[in-house]
């Protein structure tokens, strides 16, 4: 029987067992005597329409078609399959398919065991040879074809064009790694790029990470179409420098790129790029008509694969970044694991503050403000300055100067700062009924934002009234910012909380404003003077700073550092407000503090921040004397 191409016995394959099988159903039939020679013409006439038929769909089938004997030769093919390879048919027949396509080991032991009879059928996605020499992606399905018997006999191989959707597939894909803008590698590629580069453990690896400074204000000012522009120029500059390195360079979003540095040779080597690519973008930009100057400030990371991971890279690089924008902007800066334990710890205290308030882990001690007047054998506790620690679980007892901070960034302080007023007015008002004629009065400090944030007038009336604590024995403080400003709320809530016979202090004087003028203006009591005018008053001042300063100069600066005391004295003593000196360390400086008119002191010299028991006890004891 005839091929589908004229093939003769080897196109008969074609129709597989199944022609052979009916052979030998109607050779069965005439062998038994059963069958009629009319019988005998149909089939015949059956078997040549099914192989019309089959050869019409091999001839005329939409998808590639070939049939391939065991010596892996193409011994039919349809024009649908010529026409995909730019061949004709007869150029495909006794054509090697090795000469078509390049067979992977796997694809290989796959066909191998569809030619033993392992399998019936395998489907792959492979890449023809076009005869222009360009490839044509294809699915083929190859399927089995046995004999009457079920050995194998040829393969049919079916063959799909999906060229133009693997081109798209291509495209899309290309889209979702790379930034429309700028055209570089996205976050998502850059983080698979990132893996690949840990993959090789025996490394070293580094990353620039930078945004441009100050790309807002560009967007806002030139517009946004200047801004893209821009972002354009930046992508345009770091890729032409630092790709042909074989650095990747990608766009992490925004106006942030990143510049990873696979094989590393080592901290100066990142360095180095980073100040490269300072200098790379401070050069002025000419868009849209128009010269536009931007800089950019980058956080350098680089250390060994193992032990880290790309998270962590990437976290510390920007952790780093934000070091160089707080450093000044147009700058690197270097990963330093010690700033970033103390970013850590800081955020972990941020975090754990409120919850910790509400577990009591804050307490309140209380440091002696003495008075000077008189001799100094005489000095007499006359009140007491509220200072509040954290028994932190992790960190120990914690002082101000390690969480203040951060409660007044976080607004923690309001609720803080609420508790720490109404635990001293407390503990105020048990001493006041121990010791009535004490008359010891409370200092507490207030933060400029519990005036922003929370009604502190309202506040206060309402502690000292379920604390029953006079209000002529509570000091608030206050730093020189906090009510050297312009006029508003935080003035009229002096204003309120002295009429209600609360003293106001200010803490820290003549390290803010310093504005006396100011000052005589408003409803304050007390000035509390820092404690670094002290250093002029003490015998030689500390070894240090005459070590650094000279024996000379030294003795002018103490002269000026008691001038300086003196006069502020007398000017507060004619404003009619009292002189607390912080900071006392010793009796020399007390007592020069006393020549000088200064009222009263607090410092190590007269007691250090001790819990309210001991207070009591130094009550007790002044009762006893």
């Amino acid at each position: 029987m005839p091929g589908p191409s004229g093939g003769g016995n080897e196109g008969g394959g074609i129709a597989g067992a199944g022609n052979t099988e009916g052979g030998n159903t109607g050779g069965g039939n005439g062998a038994d005597g059963n069958g009629t020679e009319a019988e005998a013409v149909d089939l015949a006439q059956a078997l040549h329409a099914s192989e019309t038929r089959f050869r019409a769909a091999f001839t005329d089938a939409g998808i590639g078609m070939a049939l391939v004997d065991p010596e892996d030769r193409i011994i039919e093919a349809n024009p649908a399959l010529a026409e995909m390879l730019g061949h004709s048919v007869p150029d495909l027949i006794r054509l090697h398919i090795h000469e078509l396509l390049d067979v992977e080991e796997e694809a290989r032991r796959v066909y191998l065991e569809l030619l033993r009879g392992d399998r019936d059928r395998i489907r792959l996605e492979k890449r023809l040879k076009h005869r222009g020499g360009h490839a044509v992606w294809t699915n083929v399905t190859i399927s089995l074809i046995r004999d009457a018997d079920g050995r194998p006999q040829y393969t049919l191989a079916m063959v799909e064009d999906v060229s133009e959707a693997r081109r798209l597939g291509d495209r899309l894909h290309y889209q979702a790694v790379h930034d429309p803008l700028t055209m570089l590698p996205n976050r998502s590629l850059f983080f698979d790029r990132l893996a690949g580069a840990f993959a090789e453990a025996d490394q070293r690896i580094g990353l620039c990470y930078l945004d441009l400074d100050g790309f807002a204000a560009i967007n806002d000012t030139l517009g946004h179409h200047v801004g893209d522009d821009l972002l354009v120029a930046v992508a345009e500059r770091l890729e032409q420098r630092f790709v042909a390195r074989g650095h990747l360079v990608a766009r992490m979003g925004g106006d942030e790129f990143a510049v990873l540095v696979p094989r590393s040779a080592g901290p100066e080597e990142l360095t180095a790029l980073a100040a490269e690519v300072v200098a790379l973008l401070s050069a002025p930009y000419d868009l849209a008509g128009q010269r536009v100057v931007a800089t950019a400030s980058v956080g350098v990371v680089e250390r060994p694969v193992p032990g880290t991971t790309p998270t962590d890279l990437v976290r510390d690089a920007d952790a780093t970044l934000s070091w160089a924008k707080s450093d000044g902007r147009a700058r690197w800066a270097l990963y330093d694991p010690e700033r970033i334990a103390s970013q850590t710890t800081r955020q972990l205290l941020a975090t754990t503050m409120l919850p910790a308030l509400e577990r009591g882990e804050f307490v309140v001690e209380y440091q002696p403000l003495v008075s000077l007047q008189g001799a100094p054998e005489a000095a007499a506790l006359c009140g007491v300055e509220a200072l509040v620690r954290w028994q932190h679980p992790e960190f120990g007892k914690l002082s101000p100067d390690r969480f203040i901070g951060i409660a007044e960034e976080t607004g923690a302080i309001v609720p803080l700062g609420r508790w720490v007023l109404e635990a001293a007015c407390a503990e105020g008002r048990a001493w006041l009924e121990r010791f009535p004629e004490s008359e010891l009065f409370v200092s507490v400090n207030l933060a400029a934002r519990q005036f922003w944030d929370s009604d502190v007038v309202a506040d206060v009336a309402e502690i000292l009234g379920s604390t029953r604590f006079p209000a002529r024995l509570l000091q608030l403080e206050l730093t020189e910012s906090a009510v050297m400003g312009p006029a508003g709320r935080p003035l009229e809530a002096l204003h309120a909380l002295a009429a209600m016979g609360v003293r106001i202090a200010i803490d820290d004087f003549g390290t803010g404003y310093s504005n006396l003028a100011y000052l005589s203006r408003l409803p304050v009591h007390v000035l509390k003077l820092d404690g670094s005018f002290l250093e002029g008053f003490q015998e030689g001042g500390t070894e240090a700073t005459a070590a650094v300063a000279g024996p000379a100069r030294y003795a002018r600066r103490q002269a000026a550092d008691e001038q300086i005391v003196l006069a502020l004295v007398q000017l507060a003593h004619a404003l009619g407000l009292t002189v607390t000196a912080e900071g006392v360390e010793s009796a020399l400086q007390a007592d020069r503090l006393r020549d000088a008119g200064c009222d009263t002191a607090q410092g190590w010299h007269f007691g250090r921040a001790m819990p309210p028991e001991a207070i009591l006890a130094l009550l007790t004891e002044r009762r006893s004397g």
